[in-house]
């Protein structure tokens, strides 16, 4: 397996609007995608684009998201993953599973429209790992 390169840092926010103004008017973003519904992933997601990778807000979608949980545990919001993309996603995770590292579930279509799947952060040094396949277009 080759590890490729940091796509996105995914950052849970109970406000994607409070978060998109805070990217905007602080920061100084200027390439804001529109927020979009996941309910297969209980979130609502919007992209912010940086030079070298993207952040991703993450709002729970209801109680049932599974970022409800870090929302009431960190009311503000906060750094949730990281995700690294890989040429190939079910060699990856059989890389991972080999290692002993703890898979979250099968891969699945994540937010971008390629397979993912996450890593248990007691595996990964303490941060929740997002592995991501490599957009087909990206090559």
């Amino acid at each position: 397996m080759k590890l490729g390169r940091l796509n996105h840092i995914g950052v849970a926010t109970p406000s994607i609007e409070t978060s998109i103004a805070l990217y905007r008017d602080v920061l100084g973003a200027t390439r804001i995608g529109e927020p979009f519904d996941l309910p297969p992933q209980g979130v609502r997601v919007c992209f912010v684009d940086t030079p070298n990778a993207q952040i991703e807000l993450i709002e729970p979608l209801g109680e049932a998201s599974p970022i409800h949980g870090f929302i009431a545990k960190n009311p503000a919001g906060g750094q949730h993953h990281v995700c690294y993309e890989v040429p190939e996603i079910h060699e990856a995770k059989a890389w991972f599973e080999g290692k002993g590292a703890r898979v979250l579930g099968e891969p699945r279509i994540g937010a971008h429209g390629t397979l993912v799947f996450f890593v248990h952060p007691k595996d990964m040094g303490g941060v929740l790992t997002e592995i991501m396949e490599t957009p087909k277009e990206a090559h």
